[in-house]
């Protein structure tokens, strides 16, 4: 365990939604739950998974994003990485208690048009509102 990373996922990763086994089968552990700095945006990709793109604190409409922290070997998390959608990559995630983890990330081309959702503070209080939200 002395290697392992620490990664941050805000969405279908989480414990208990449809891609956790992922995280499992890579040799990963769930260390605690944990929010983002004030300095991100969250959307919603066709209501099919979520995409953070961090953009700073001076913007108004940044929030902090509810996330796991999870601990894995590098080798985990390239084989994590390699069954993400096109459009997520891995980054540095700015924690609310000042420490910063790896973390899985948006890139900008793949929120255009999407429904930001930051306002719900995080993709299962944005899923538990409802298909209408």
């Amino acid at each position: 365990m002395r290697n392992n990373v620490l990664f941050a996922v805000n969405g279908t990763l989480m414990r208990g939604l449809e891609l956790e086994g992922n995280l499992i089968r890579a040799g990963a552990d769930f260390v605690r739950e944990a929010r983002t700095a004030r300095c991100y945006r969250l959307y919603s990709v066709s209501d099919a998974y979520p995409a953070m793109i961090r953009t700073g604190p001076d913007d108004p409409c940044a929030g902090s994003v509810a996330l796991e922290i999870w601990s894995l070997p590098p080798e985990g998390l390239a084989e994590v990485f390699a069954g993400e959608p096109a459009g997520l990559c891995i980054g540095r995630v700015f924690l609310e208690d000042g420490e910063t983890v790896f973390g899985m990330l948006g890139e900008p081309e793949l929120v255009r048009g999407m429904k930001e959702i930051t306002a719900y503070g995080g993709w299962r209080a944005y899923t538990a509102a409802g298909p209408n939200s």
